[in-house]
């Protein structure tokens, strides 16, 4: 078929859609191009298109997803056609936008930004204690997750996300697990796997061998699942910023450096892993730990300090909520900090 001039429709379509849309700053907008779509079949619906929208009509059976699957080639980014639709219903018959470009990959919006909740969790079990979650209660957490609409996304992601490479789905959500008790293994990871979501085992290895540990071959089935990954989580659990009676500063530093060191290589060794991230045992950190991990290449650390992490986070001091045991589930939904709205509007 012979396609319209995209000028004139286009031009008219961003007007009706700046009439309502949630405008992006232009200091915020991306230059980065997703891949060029390729030219319709002559029966496709569509009206009108440039380098940067595609107009189409919405036919049967039409979906976010589908479209963004015809568009994009990529159907997770539904949620981002139906952001920039407004979260309309599709009808068909219906006229929408399908953009081309990333233009808010930092999720800044008149009435607030965009932040991701990272989750902490210890371990698993029977008996619900602060830090012992039972599979009944960690089943109802997911369950909740999957039900609201929330975003399970691989820890990995994140970094892209705060580097303002990535724009993020809304109301995503981070997993992680630390320590390396084995119920992670026979707990946690069945119900992951059941709702499809990935997570990140922080592991201290001088753990591995303990009685109630994972095994290397719990962890190499873990990450050849493709759903959960394992980073470092020390040596020995040892706080990093503090000196123990009477150690020099000498000392100090190489006792911290193989706490750095040892499960990087470790973990890289056992199951072909490159570590990206580290969680700092206590959540305390200071200057030194960040220059050894920069030196190991990791790009990221994480805390126990609660809250969201919007795009300006630091990277070496990511906020996690832990997730206690004995909490209800309202105190769960409590911790899924995903916007924080500035009233600007």
């Amino acid at each position: 078929m012979q396609l319209a001039q995209p000028t004139g429709v286009l031009v008219a379509l961003a007007a009706l859609l700046a009439g309502c849309a949630t405008p992006t700053p232009p200091t915020l907008i991306s230059t980065e191009v997703m891949p060029r779509m390729v030219a319709p079949a002559a029966t496709d619906p569509v009206v009108a298109q440039d380098g940067d929208f595609v107009v189409v009509v919405v036919g049967a059976g039409d979906t976010y997803s589908t479209l963004a699957q015809r568009y994009l080639n990529d159907a997770g980014k539904g949620w981002w056609l139906s952001r920039f639709n407004h979260d309309l219903p599709l009808v068909p018959g219906a006229i929408v936008a399908v953009p081309l470009r990333i233009r808010n990959t930092v999720g800044v919006y008149p009435d607030g930004y965009q932040t991701v909740s990272v989750l902490c969790y210890h371990r698993f079990g029977t008996r619900g204690s602060r830090l012992n979650v039972t599979a009944a209660a960690f089943e109802a957490q997911m369950e909740y997750l999957a039900r609201n609409g929330y975003n399970v996304i691989p820890l990995n992601r994140l970094a892209s996300f705060l580097d303002g490479r990535e724009a993020l789905p809304p109301k995503t959500v981070v997993i992680t697990i630390d320590d390396g008790y084995r119920s992670a293994f026979e707990i946690a990871w069945p119900i992951l796997r059941k709702y499809g979501f990935p997570a990140t085992v922080y592991l201290y290895s001088d753990f591995v061998g303990a009685g109630d540990a994972l095994s290397w071959a719990q962890m190499q089935d873990l990450s050849a699942s493709g759903l959960i990954d394992v980073q470092p989580h020390s040596k020995t659990h040892a706080n990093l910023t503090l000196r123990l009676p009477g150690e020099s500063e000498a000392r100090y530093r190489e006792r911290i450096r193989r706490e750095v060191d040892v499960p990087v290589a470790v973990i890289g060794d056992r199951l072909a892993t490159s570590s990206y991230s580290f969680a700092y045992p206590y959540g305390d950190v200071n200057e030194y730990v960040v220059e050894l991990l920069a030196k190991q290449k990791v790009r990221h650390g994480v805390t126990v300090t609660p809250g969201g992490n919007a795009f300006y986070a630091y990277p070496y001091m990511l906020r996690r909520s832990m997730v206690f045991g004995n909490e209800d589930l309202d105190a769960f939904k409590a911790k899924l900090t995903t916007f924080v709205r500035t009233g600007m509007r």
